[in-house]
């Protein structure tokens, strides 16, 4: 729910249905984000304290942690920032850093789920 909800948006960000407002579909993927995170930082926790010494010392366990910190330094800085300085009066072309952070979204939400993949091997 967390990585489709942000590839949908990510997206729109990069021209994709340009029919639909940005803060119309922010507003409607936003909470299904939300609750999203809040089944995987649990679960996340949970894996890791099965494994925790093996994964302490894993360098793609590091990697990941590292990759979704820029997945979530990116939102801070999209929401915070370059939504709430253009978001709402965007009606054609979406700024550049825009289509800057969907790009970064969807590079950074792909090595998240690669390495996570890695670590189950």
């Amino acid at each position: 729910m967390l990585v489709g909800a942000a590839f949908m948006f990510d997206l729109r960000l990069l021209g994709y249905s340009k029919s639909l407002q940005v803060s119309g579909l922010a507003d409607h993927l936003l909470p299904w984000s939300r609750r999203g995170l809040l089944l995987v930082i649990p679960s996340g926790i949970l894996l890791f304290l099965t494994n925790a010494q093996a994964l302490g010392t894993d360098a793609v366990f590091w990697l990941k942690l590292a990759l979704i910190l820029i997945a979530a330094l990116n939102v801070l800085f999209f929401h915070n920032y370059t939504f709430k300085k253009h978001g709402a009066s965007v009606s054609g072309q979406l700024p550049f850093a825009a289509r800057i952070s969907a790009v970064v979204s969807i590079v950074v939400w792909i090595g998240v789920i690669a390495c996570g993949r890695l670590l189950a091997y």
